[in-house]
């Protein structure tokens, strides 16, 4: 199973000290009009030049020809010497020039007259050929098509009038993120550097139009154009493969928005530093959050079972996997992946070999140097009595190999390994590693937990302090009211804006809410809805999986777990005073305008 979910134990997101001096006020919708108005007459002017002198040469043309037909003499019906106005002549050479349409008006032309329109009909030919080939030269220009890209770019960003994501970098995790953003139902804009990945984009299928543009992320007014610093942008993802790329978005983003959430995806420690000094408020090293989810694996199994399970994409089948057993384990590869995991098996005090192909460092007696991916290597690092191998090199060819020779040589072996690119996913899944390790994954389900749901990260973290008691209990509790799948997960907070019935109740009612009666089902109110309440967070008060019986106060915030139509159904509630008045008191109160006036009529008599 690819589907890798990550745990964040170890680091809360901080803001640089000089934050305040870094603030500047969020720009609306004018800075950004103005940005798309500098596009447009960009494109605009872009035309003008080129097509400059083809205009030119079809003005001249066209003045030369209509300046000859008034000058050169011609008669009327009736035989008299006439000359021919200037709208006339303006009026015939527009059909003739341009259809090659031929008919001598207002009367019949003398023999210099057709012989003056012979010659400007070719030179009209002459002129709009060389017009027209020019303007398919223009089309065909990479930089006008840039700045048609860019204004079409920023019409449809306009055009979002609804809360939407920004992801710089459409590669595998970009991608990941895009469909489950698209699966929950939220709008997200795409910037990447590679065309290629933006005309993939536009032939997939989401549910919605997703606006993309081939351009340098790293430039600010990129950004800018993709409405960065409007109020319908709530989050922006940077998962370029370029560390620094990734630096100069976050960097740019706080400094355009610096109340905007980002999350910056970087693989070097030293980059990692620089963004969090500037104050970049998520940043995820995807090798180090996989080091923490297997520590987490051997330390806490059903707290990872709990984990995978609510972190994962709604609807999707629970996969669980055995736990990682404790003993000795091997580790092949000891580049940035291998180090970070070494580092969390340390501190689960597992004992390891290691095998690298170099190494540079201070001697280390675990560490076998070997290159290649023999079976004699691991005969060496006794795999005859380990209990589980990493196989974690670049090279998914050579990760597949290494799982394919340990399994013959302890077919017993927890074997987790490296998958480097999506497309091998189907290798994997052949050959059925215990743990599979895809950094596009990481990184993936930690932006949706971030960003989408950020309630859910705080009870991670509590649950991870509960122990594997509490998510035992959590899990059974889930199954039983949600089903086997990956339940959905999301917020409701009890306020005048996301609860109005609730908080019209607040103020009437003479009794306590207690949260399972609101968790009702409206079509029923004797069934309990499909949803579990994992927390509830009041101030800086935090209450792990409430009770039923638990009472209510406006304010609250209630992390929930459960199915779609449960969602829908609890919105209702939440939203209609009808069907809160069905839910909480089982009184069935006419909701159209039409039944509540005939029960008005019948009150009266």
């Amino acid at each position: 199973m690819n589907t890798l979910l990550t745990v964040l134990l170890r680091r809360r997101p901080r803001l640089a000290p000089d934050a305040k001096e870094l603030r500047q006020p969020r720009a609306g919708s004018r800075g950004v009009t103005l940005a798309h108005g500098e596009e447009v007459s960009s494109s605009l002017f872009l035309v003008l030049r080129r097509m400059r002198s083809a205009l030119i040469v079809l003005i001249v043309i066209y003045a030369v020809s209509v300046f000859g037909l008034t000058l050169i003499p011609g008669v009327d019906g009736q035989g008299k010497p006439w000359q021919m106005s200037i709208f006339h002549a303006f009026y015939f050479m527009s059909y003739t020039a341009t259809t090659i349409g031929f008919g001598e008006i207002p009367y019949a032309f003398s023999d210099a007259q057709r012989l003056w329109v012979t010659l400007c009909i070719y030179l009209t030919v002459i002129g709009w050929a060389y017009a027209i080939g020019t303007l398919l030269g223009l089309l065909q220009d990479r930089g006008f098509r840039q700045t048609l890209a860019m204004q079409s770019f920023a019409r449809q960003v306009r055009h979002i009038g609804e809360p939407y994501y920004v992801i710089v970098g459409y590669g595998q995790t970009g991608r990941l993120l895009g469909h489950a953003l698209d699966a929950l139902g939220r709008r997200f804009v795409v910037l990447d550097v590679a065309e290629a990945r933006v005309d993939e984009l536009q032939l997939a299928n989401f549910r919605a139009d997703v606006p993309a543009l081939a351009v340098d992320a790293g430039n600010p007014a990129h950004l800018q154009l993709a409405g960065l610093a409007t109020p319908h942008c709530v989050g922006l993802f940077a998962l370029t493969d370029d560390d620094e790329t990734n630096l100069n978005v976050a960097m740019s983003a706080r400094l355009l928005a610096p109340e905007l959430p980002v999350l910056a995806r970087s693989l070097s420690p030293a980059v990692a530093e620089r963004l969090t000094a500037f104050g970049t408020r998520f940043v995820v090293n995807p090798f180090d959050r996989f080091g923490d989810f297997l520590a987490l694996a051997i330390r806490s199994p059903a707290t990872l079972h709990l984990t995978e399970w609510i972190t994962g994409a709604p609807g999707s089948e629970r996969n669980p996997r055995r736990a990682p057993p404790r003993g000795r384990w091997i580790v092949w590869g000891y580049g940035r992946f291998g180090q970070h995991v070494v580092r969390d098996l340390e501190g689960e005090r597992i004992e390891m070999v290691i095998i690298a192909d170099t190494h540079q460092g201070p001697p280390d007696p675990r560490i076998i140097e070997a290159i290649g991916s023999e079976p004699a290597i691991l005969e060496r690092a006794g795999i005859a009595d380990a209990v589980g191998l990493i196989a974690g090199t670049g090279s998914d060819t050579t990760n597949l190999s290494i799982v394919a020779a340990a399994r013959k040589l302890n077919p017993d072996l927890y074997i987790v390994a490296r998958q480097n690119r999506q497309v091998n996913a189907p290798l994997y899944e052949a050959i059925g590693p215990d743990f599979t390790a895809l950094v596009s994954d990481v990184v993936a389900h930690e932006c949706l937990a971030r960003l989408t749901t950020p309630l859910l990260m705080r009870f991670l973290e509590v649950a991870t302090s509960r122990g594997d008691s509490f998510a035992a209990a959590l899990i059974a509790r889930i199954e039983a009211r949600c089903g086997l799948r990956v339940p959905l997960i999301w917020a409701a907070r009890l306020n005048q804006r996301g609860a109005p019935a609730i908080m019209e109740w607040f103020a009437t009612a003479n009794r306590a809410l207690v949260l399972g009666d609101l968790l009702r089902d409206p079509a029923a109110r004797d069934v309990a809805l499909p949803v579990v309440a994992l927390m509830v967070v009041r101030g800086s008060e935090i209450v792990p999986c409430p009770a039923d019986g638990f009472a209510l106060a406006p304010g609250d915030e209630i992390l929930l777990a459960g199915r779609r139509r449960a969602r829908r159904r609890l919105d209702e509630t939440l939203q209609r005073a009808a069907t809160r008045e069905y839910v909480l008191g089982g009184r069935d109160v006419p909701q159209s305008w039409v039944w509540q006036q005939f029960a008005k009529a019948g009150q009266r008599r």
